[in-house]
């Protein structure tokens, strides 16, 4: 009697998932390339790829022309309403939240942060530059805006605090919400690709908002871009 042998690519794409189940791969992370899971496994990389199709099938990878192929990412639901607050937000979601600052300047508003902020040609403006985490993979990357006169020291507290909500209430502002949002779709610039991990052109998602304080003076003038396969976003009160 002659036993059936399993496809060597379907073991491999056992190997993988086991990997992947037993969490030496995690979501968002990248596997090795087709070469080097043909030397591991010992076969070309014809096989390697018709065992990579068959997880692309079953939803468990998704590959990125020209970046590899990556574990695939339960989306984050992420609430979009009058108090949107990013780590209550991820906290809520199950996810652990984290940001980084990329840049933090003061300099002359453009036309766009004078008209939403409501200031006057040639106001100074604080400009936040930064990347949002969940559990420790880029979802999105932003640009908040605040009025400098009326926020002297808010570089350095957005340096030291890390979180827009508690540089504002060191700024007296003891809460704010949002006055409005508008959603975009987009596709990724080769930056914003870089820091979010994902090919130049892959689509995702850009909501411009301002906030308001008790008084509805403007405090905040942001621009969001989501990664569109890892945030699903939701409107609320």
């Amino acid at each position: 009697m002659t036993t059936k042998r399993t496809p060597i690519w379907q073991s491999i794409a056992s190997a993988l998932t086991e990997d992947i189940t037993e969490g030496r791969y995690g979501p968002g992370d990248k596997l090795p390339t087709e070469a080097e899971l043909s030397a591991r496994f010992g076969v070309n990389r014809h096989t390697v790829r018709h065992a990579l199709k068959s997880m692309s099938e079953t939803g468990l990878v998704h590959a990125r022309r020209g970046a590899g192929v990556f574990v695939a990412q339960v989306p984050t639901d992420y609430a979009i309403g009058r108090r949107v607050r990013y780590h209550r937000n991820l906290e809520q979601a199950g996810r652990l939240p984290g940001k980084e600052v990329l840049h933090l300047e003061t300099r002359t508003a453009d036309a766009k942060e004078v008209a939403a902020l409501g200031l006057s040609d040639g106001a100074k403006v604080h400009v936040y530059d930064g990347l949002s985490l969940a559990d420790n993979q880029p979802i999105a990357v932003f640009r908040s805006v605040f009025p400098a006169e009326r926020f002297p020291d808010l570089t350095a507290q957005l340096s030291d605090l890390r979180s827009v909500t508690a540089a504002l209430k060191a700024n007296n502002v003891l809460d704010y919400t949002r006055a409005w949002t508008r959603l975009t779709a987009k596709r990724a610039t080769s930056t914003q690709a870089l820091h979010l991990r994902l090919t130049e052109g892959d689509p995702i998602l850009r909501s411009v908002a301002l906030n308001v304080n008790a008084d509805q003076a403007p405090v905040e003038f942001g621009t969001t871009w989501f990664a569109g396969d890892r945030v699903t976003l939701t409107l609320s009160e």
